[in-house]
């Protein structure tokens, strides 16, 4: 199984101490999190794209790129590219080039967008926010299995006749995860592709979520392709600290400044408590913070519940101290992967029946 982390690279007041980060110290901190991920032996860091001043990753290749050369074997994903309202030829181009400055290293997880900002910004209808992906995937998905592309056209993409795009990617083929948050449809639409599938949970009881990795490999089949071949991913926020009482601690108040300030502008209602934040961090809840045996145990629950073949953990939600989110990555780089792997292992070993 592969472990990972993905951020948004979050920027503003620290609602801790007060101080502020902006763009540039959150960019730079941000590579040296991708290097020591690397270092450590993670499989995946991915980068998500907003367009909000509370973010910095506006462009998630750029950011990439920038690890690019200080990493040596750690794959470098989006998480996600908004790819609804962007050109599906310069995402392409622009992770095949991230591919090319990795040696093979490059994906892309593309999704519909969490947040809306980026349809008015490039001048497109909201309205428009489904069939603006389902075409521009289908765009993605040619540009990824020919270097010359023949493209009808459509309401959101121009005729394409016979031309190349490039650069090509060092990979065969560059690997385009899809990610959704909930939607059955989403989940169908993965599986009638042949796609990987990211399923993001970020509230509730994650074991809820499981029928939607039952529905997309009982797709695959119908679709007349192999469950088995098609990988998958559940992606959620935690913090691993040396125990659950400081992971708490220093998790809480960036996490509930986030989730609270978005809350608002959604009408979410109550705001996050303490109360709320341990109990997500519970055995059953979808906060995977605390000790690493606490959540090398949730992982591996989880992991029996869903049969995943990759983690993918956001720790750095809100602003927090680079030092504490370092020493975090630390912590999930030596304690956590290296025990989840070998329980992993030992489970695939044992007899059919065991």
């Amino acid at each position: 199984m592969e472990l990972g982390l993905y951020t948004f690279g979050d920027v503003g007041r620290d609602p801790v101490t007060g101080r502020i980060t902006g763009p540039q110290e959150r960019l730079n901190n941000l590579v040296e999190e991708i290097e020591l991920a690397d270092q450590l032996g993670l499989d995946v860091f991915g980068l998500g794209e907003h367009h909000r001043p509370d973010y910095a990753v506006s462009a998630p290749a750029v950011a990439l790129a920038a690890a690019a050369t200080r990493t040596k074997a750690i794959r470098l994903s989006s998480a996600v590219s908004v790819l609804s309202s962007d050109d599906p030829i310069r995402v392409f181009q622009q992770f095949a080039t991230l591919d090319n400055l990795t040696g093979g290293r490059a994906e892309i997880m593309a999704g519909r967008g969490s947040f809306i900002e980026s349809f008015p910004l490039f001048g497109y209808a909201l309205e428009d926010y489904d069939t603006l992906f389902a075409e521009k995937l289908d765009l993605l998905i040619k540009l990824a299995e020919a270097e010359h592309v023949t493209w009808p056209g459509g309401e959101h993409t121009q005729r394409i006749e016979g031309r190349g795009v490039y650069p090509r990617p060092v990979q065969d083929r560059l690997p385009i995860w899809i990610a959704v948050g909930g939607t059955p449809q989403s989940v169908g639409r993965a599986a009638m592709l042949g796609l990987p599938l990211a399923l993001a949970i970020i509230g509730g009881e994650p074991h809820r979520f499981a029928p939607l990795f039952s529905l997309y490999r009982e797709a695959a089949r119908k679709f007349g392709r192999d469950p088995s071949a098609l990988k998958t991913s559940i992606n959620v926020h935690g913090f691993v600290a040396e125990t659950s009482q400081e992971a708490l601690d220093t998790a809480f108040a960036p996490h509930a400044d986030v989730m609270n300030r978005i809350g608002r502008e959604r009408g979410w209602g109550a705001a996050m408590t303490r109360a709320h934040f341990a109990e997500a961090a519970g055995p059953l809840g979808a906060n995977f913070a605390g000790s690493p045996a606490q959540v090398v145990d949730k992982i591996l629950a989880n992991h029996e519940i869903f049969g995943f073949d990759r983690f993918v953990l956001q720790m750095a939600i809100g602003v927090m101290d680079h030092g504490r989110l370092m020493k975090a990555i630390e912590l999930y780089g030596t304690r956590v992967a290296p025990e989840v792997r070998k329980a992993v292992a030992a489970r695939e070993a044992e007899p059919a029946g065991a």
